[in-house]
């Protein structure tokens, strides 16, 4: 059954494809929809779900991607069933008492093992998916590490292929770290400031470039449109960086 292969490629262009780029999958289709009223737990997408409840348990914390990743996962699975609304609350249900414990995860990866014996590519492509789950909050804990780690095992993953996923996302969380860092240097020397200054003067900067660069205080004093122009780029500018920075301080 094709359904898992789909519904991983679906999620991980939804989301991953915000931050990274991936192949670019065209006209994913099915012809028909499924109707299943059994235990979830017998079903690749159940199975899914549980697997993505104990990496989510890996560090205990649920942040704010994580959730929307876990929304539209639901919705994504549940959309390929005639009894969608039902497959949705039933996902939902499975999943909050799938992260109450490990118990049970080698049991769960056998199942699906058995379910994808002679398709490699997707194991590969569900591991990649539930990495991206772990590493979406930006740090891949020892926890996390290991329960993934314990899952790419039982699935029977190649070793290459579960170190070669890891360091592509760590790679990528790098490289976006490096980038931010750069950002955040240029916000500091667009608004005359240090990151060593404190909210209050940094305020002071702002606002002190604001009345310098303001288009209106420009226009006032007789400046030509190209002048007036440009006060306006720069004051944007300045409005832009004062808010990087304002988020990365939490002000």
């Amino acid at each position: 059954m094709e359904l898992i292969v789909i519904l991983v490629v679906i999620a991980i262009l939804f989301f991953i494809g915000k931050n990274y780029k991936t192949e670019e999958f065209k006209n994913i289709n099915l012809k028909r929809k499924d109707r299943f009223e059994g235990d979830l737990l017998n079903h690749e997408a159940g199975l899914l779900v549980a697997l993505m409840a104990k990496v989510a348990k890996a560090d205990g914390n649920v942040c704010e991607l994580e959730a929307e990743l876990l929304k539209h996962t639901f919705n994504d699975i549940s959309s390929h069933f005639e009894n969608s609304e039902e497959i949705r609350e039933k996902l939902k249900v499975l999943y909050k008492k799938e992260k109450e414990s490990f118990d049970n995860m080698i049991v769960i990866c056998e199942k699906l093992h058995s379910l994808t014996r002679n398709d490699y590519n997707k194991r590969a492509k569900i591991m990649e998916y539930l990495l991206n789950l772990a590493f979406i909050d930006k740090e891949f804990s020892k926890t996390e590490k290991m329960i993934t780690e314990d899952i790419s095992n039982a699935l029977k993953i190649k070793k290459e292929d579960f170190e070669r996923l890891i360091a592509t996302f760590e790679a990528f969380y790098a490289q976006q770290a490096t980038n931010k860092a750069l950002s955040l240097d240029n916000a500091y020397e667009i608004l005359n400031s240090n990151i060593s200054d404190d909210d209050a003067t940094l305020k002071k900067n702002y606002r002190s470039l604001v009345k310098k660069h303001h288009p209106d205080i420009i226009s006032g004093q007789g400046a030509a449109q190209n002048i007036i122009d440009e006060a306006t780029k720069k004051l944007q500018e300045i409005n832009e960086a004062y808010e990087l920075i304002k988020k990365d301080r939490g002000i």
